[in-house]
């Protein structure tokens, strides 16, 4: 909600400090989110008026953190308005660490991928190893950044458990962690904020911000990587539980069948609809998801097909679960999903309608993601940018090349 600087402080019973803040915050998130905006568009937005847009405005580009442009947006009444544009030189780090790679990218607040670095493993990696190649890797990025560059920190989407407010890896069981204080172990290497989250939940987020879900408020995402993880928005609130470990949607199970999941549980979605799977059937190997996705929709050989279905139809189950459960509007699938989508919509659909009871099932959108292999990326510089939203004038920001004391 935002606080009218015109009544909002003796309405609340706030002062105007608070308030200020409050709505430099619900300016900053709106051109974060937007990339660029107008200024009338901010007004109508927000409900604030045009003055005080314009002092907000004006705050946030003393702080470095937008600026304006031509006017070349128009309002409603066809007059131009003043484009007000997240600031490319403020840059938050993404990292993503799997059990065959380490992804590290460097994003601006304007939404944009400045640089990437990537590590290939060919196997399992110790996390001081993963963290000493993350340090390398976001040197390097740094060297390629402008001289104007300001760092806002870390975000790290984790294949696993994360406690959020510790910066600790409960479980990442393809990465073979656990109870690892991943956050002050890469902090003290970087001297920059970090922060962890799950990699899944961190995608629905994007999506829902950037891609195929914007403007839901009631949202299912699965994301298929090395495991199944997912995501729940309800109401425009992402659902996290009692601890922050809600949305392991992967996990749930569907079948009696024996074969177990990558965190040992038989029977569920991660252990019915895996990759590997895909890729060994294919005789494919270190592809990525676009390469997986053409290999597999030009592939109808019986054996092939057969694999697909069996997947198809363990994906249908579960998803008709989460309709009946979460009465969503939009179901997002991600990864390696997307190709197993395409290849038989109809039967994932027709399975999901089967399994769904009438009431729930009404009206639901089936997507593809639309952010592609960018969605981790995204995800998890969304971490250090919402700190940065959230207190916009108290966020210490780094210069390039130098390292918080």
């Amino acid at each position: 909600m935002v606080s009218h600087q015109s009544n909002g402080a003796t309405a609340l019973g706030r002062n105007g400090e608070v308030v200020r803040q409050h709505n430099l915050s619900a300016v900053l998130q709106l051109v974060h989110r937007n990339h660029e905006i107008s200024r009338s568009q901010l007004a109508a937005l927000t409900g604030l008026n045009r003055s005080t847009i314009s002092d907000l405005v004006e705050e946030l580009g003393k702080l470095g953190l937008v600026s304006e442009g031509a006017a070349t947006i128009k309002d409603k009444v066809g007059r131009p308005s003043l484009v007000v544009t997240a600031a490319q030189d403020v840059v938050a780090y993404s990292v993503h660490p799997e059990y065959d790679f380490l992804a590290v990218s460097a994003v601006s607040l304007g939404g944009k991928i400045l640089c990437e670095e990537r590590v290939e493993y060919t196997s399992e990696r110790p996390p001081q190893q993963v963290v000493a190649e993350t340090t390398r890797l976001i040197a390097k990025l740094r060297r390629q950044l402008p001289n104007t560059a300001k760092i806002v920190g870390v975000g790290v989407g984790v294949p696993g458990q994360v406690n959020v407010g510790e910066g600790l890896v409960r479980l990442a069981p393809h990465l073979g962690w656990q109870e690892l204080p991943l956050g002050a172990m890469l902090e003290a290497e970087l001297g920059l904020p970090v922060y962890i989250g799950n990699d899944a939940s961190l995608g629905c987020m994007a999506e829902v911000y950037y891609g195929a879900a914007q403007n839901f408020t009631d949202v299912v995402y699965l994301y298929g990587g090395s495991g199944i993880g997912g995501g729940v928005i309800s109401g425009g609130v992402q659902l996290g539980g009692a601890s922050g470990y809600g949305g392991e949607l992967g996990h749930v199970r569907i079948s009696d069948a024996s074969g177990p999941d990558y965190s040992n549980f038989s029977g569920t979605l991660e252990a019915l609809v895996r990759r590997e799977d895909i890729e060994r059937a294919l005789n494919l190997k270190e592809v990525d998801e676009a390469q997986l996705e053409k290999a597999l929709l030009a592939n109808r050989t019986p054996a092939v097909r057969a694999l697909i279905e069996k997947q198809i139809d363990a994906l249908a189950a579960s998803l008709a679960n989460f309709v009946n459960i979460f009465n969503p509007q939009i179901v997002v699938l991600a990864g390696f999903l997307s190709a197993v989508f395409w290849y038989d919509q109809e039967r994932v659909l027709s399975g999901m309608r089967k399994g769904a009871l009438p009431a729930s099932r009404e009206g639901v959108i089936v997507r593809t993601a639309e952010l592609g292999t960018n969605v981790l990326i995204v995800g998890a510089a969304e971490l250090p940018f919402a700190a940065l939203i959230a207190n916009p004038t108290g966020h210490k920001l780094v210069k390039h090349g130098a390292k918080r004391k």
